[in-house]
Order: structure tokens, then sequence, then C-alpha cells
């Protein structure tokens, strides 16, 4: 565990194929931009944007929200706050995934899972614990392993770290207080640009999160 934010690039394959079946991925972003996040509040989960401990932004400003569902079927979302359904038979975490156009050029995919008992990926980007509720992370870009120079923790609390990977790329975080953990990723795809509603992005950005309380 490490407070020092390198300066490498954010991926760097764990397999020689890892990214060559898709866009490839590049330069870490700032750490604590903003991200959407998932959090319980009175025994419904709902989604937020922005940051822990700042006002949070408006959902409206997103585009295409949506809960993420079984074999990873999309239910859109409509509610400012968004408030997750939980039906049946649907997977032991919830996601959750909306988009932002922004004015400066930059296309953002936010992607947000709460919980840490499945040890699959559903969204294209996505931390997943290598056991269910374990302390291990492995980060997975489309369906395959890749290594991140950095994961940003953030919980409610008011602590903060910046965690680096094992040489196996994985990442270890193991709590040590109750409350809500926020960890969370951003990259940037190489090449990534995307026509959408007929504006041209020339930056396109994954940010992902992972969230989970510890109970009292």
């Amino acid at each position: 565990m490490s407070q020092t934010t390198p300066p490498s690039t954010l991926f760097r394959p764990l397999l020689a194929a890892a990214l060559a079946v898709s866009a490839s991925v590049g330069a870490v972003l700032p750490a604590q931009a903003d991200y959407l996040w998932l959090q319980t509040e009175n025994g419904q989960t709902r989604a937020q944007v922005g940051e822990l401990h700042k006002t949070p932004g408006q959902l409206s400003e997103l585009s295409e929200p949506r809960q993420v569902v079984a074999e990873g079927k999309t239910v859109p979302a409509s509610a400012d706050p968004f408030v997750l359904a939980k039906e049946e038979g649907a997977p032991a975490d919830q996601r959750f995934a909306a988009t932002r156009a922004g004015s400066d050029g930059v296309l953002t995919y936010y992607q947000a899972r709460f919980g840490r008992q499945e040890t699959r990926a559903v969204h294209d980007l996505e931390l997943v614990p290598t056991t269910p509720q374990g302390n291990t992370y492995q980060l997975m870009y489309k369906g395959r392993p890749v290594a991140a120079s950095q994961v940003n923790v953030d919980t409610s609390e008011g602590w903060r770290r910046v965690l680096l990977p094992a040489k196996d790329g994985t990442v270890r975080f193991t709590p040590s207080f109750p409350g809500l953990y926020v960890m969370e990723v951003t990259a940037r795809v190489d090449n990534g640009s995307v026509k959408l509603g007929g504006k041209q992005y020339d930056e396109v950005r994954h940010t992902a999160t992972l969230s989970f309380e510890v109970p009292q």
C-alpha cells in the first residue's frame, strides 16, 4: 500500500493478448476524479456521482443510466436519485452504468458495482474479488485480466489511499474499520475517438468503482 502516485501508464497486460482483442488503454488520469458509485441508504441501493465528502453531482447530467441485471442485461433508469431494484434471480452484487458527454470533448463511461460476492466481471472495466468477500482484486477489461498502476480508495470516514499492484497484477486491500469503501480506477482508451449524438469526442474514458459496506 502506498500514497505515491506513479507516473506509469494505467494498464499493462498480464497476458500477451490481454488487450489485443480490443482498444488499448493509455495513460493514468488524475487521482480522485469524478466517479459513479453505489451505496446503501435505508435498505436501498442508490447511485451517486461526484466524490465522497463533496456535494453530489447531478445525476440528470448523465445519459443512458441503466441498472445491469442478470447476464449483463440492462434496465433503463429514469429516477433521480437512481434507486436500484433487487429482483429475484438477480446477481448477488448490484451494478449500474451511465455515460457523460462532456463539453470538453471527453466521453466518460461510468461503471459501478456494489458488493464483492461475485468473482466475475460484467462491466467492460471492473474490479473483481478473486474470492467471495475477499481482499484481493483483479482488474478486468472486456473479460480479460489487466493490471492497474493504481487503485484509489475513498471511505465514508474520510480516509483515502492509493493502492499499487502486486507482481501478479492483483491489488490487495484489507478494510480496517466499519463504513463505506469505494475503490476506483480510471483509464483512457487510446485511439478512442467516438461520435455520439452527432458530436465527435476525441477522448474516451472508462471509470469503474467497486463499493462495499463493512458493518459495525
